[in-house]
Order: structure tokens, then C-alpha cells, then sequence
């Protein structure tokens, strides 16, 4: 069973959930295009950089847009990894992540844009709501695989917290 990333929920809203994450590293890419050939492009030189340095694959993959054609592409690496082998391809990066308060909306379905657009706006507005400020941008968590069916699937529309 794949490895997933651990977190503590400190509480349930209404519309999402607070978690605390423990500091962790991410391997990222930058990588053009639209949402879901952007996470194609950035998939293959992270899979390849994991498998070389004979690091397990987790979930779950993490995107962030950073304009409307560029992407951010990251696999969380295994709980407790503190260093990770130097990458040898130049456009990934290793990055450590310190403890952070996110706000969390998990939804289910296939692949659309729409339906990861629509639940960042709804997780923006219930933190709106609730007077809390975010920090950054908001991304997406996809923990399944793309042959698995749709309704199956989880995913995550998540921000961190000021």
C-alpha cells in the first residue's frame, strides 16, 4: 500500500478541515502547460528522480498553479526523510517544507478542471466566511491513480494558513 502523508485534523468545518502537517520534503518540477498536461510533464521527472534514488512512491501528488499555463508538480517524500539524494536532472528540486497549519476540501470524480476550480473557490469562500487569512495560493492534492474510476478517486483543494 502506498505510503500517505500524514497529518493531525485539529478541527471540522463546515465545508473543510484544519490539519496540522509535520515538516516534510517535497521533490518538485516546474511544468508549462494546462492543468492536467502540466501534471503529466511534471510526473515523469519526479517518478524517474524517486525511482533512481530508490525513494517509495507516496500520495499524495501535489499541484500548484502558479499562472495559467505553469505548474508546480511535487511528490511528499516518506515520513521522517530529513535529506534526500541530490537530484541529477536540473529541473527537479528539493525543498523542505516546515510545520504548517492547511485548510483542507476533499471531493471525489473524474479528471476536470472545472470540478478542482470549483471546490478551491468553495474553499476560499468558507475560509472567507470564517475570517481566517490564508498564505499562498490554493493547490491540489491527488491521491489515486488515473485508472482508477472517478467516483472512487480522492482529491484535495488545500491552503496553508497565516
Amino acid at each position: 500500500m502506498t505510503e500517505q502523508q500524514r497529518y493531525t485534523v485539529i478541527s471540522k468545518r463546515d465545508g473543510y478541515e484544519l490539519r496540522r502537517y509535520p515538516a516534510h520534503m517535497l521533490a518538485q518540477v516546474e511544468a508549462p502547460g494546462p492543468f492536467f498536461k502540466a501534471g503529466n510533464r511534471g510526473f515523469g521527472p519526479l517518478f524517474r528522480y524517486i525511482s533512481a534514488s530508490n525513494i517509495s512512491m507516496t500520495a499524495p501528488v501535489l499541484q500548484a498553479p502558479n499562472a495559467p499555463k505553469q505548474h508546480t508538480v511535487s511528490f511528499v517524500m516518506p515520513a521522517g526523510a530529513t535529506t534526500v539524494p541530490a537530484p541529477a536532472d536540473d529541473s527537479v528540486r528539493t525543498v523542505a517544507v516546515p510545520e504548517r497549519r492547511v485548510a483542507a476540501r476533499r471531493f471525489s470524480g473524474g479528471s476536470s478542471v472545472k470540478r478542482y476550480q470549483r471546490n478551491a473557490e468553495a474553499l476560499r469562500a468558507a475560509l472567507a466566511r470564517d475570517g481566517l487569512a490564508v498564505d499562498g495560493r490554493v493547490y491540489f492534492a491527488r491521491y489515486d491513480p488515473p485508472w482508477k474510476p472517478g467516483f472512487l478517486k480522492r482529491n484535495e483543494a488545500l491552503v496553508a494558513l497565516g
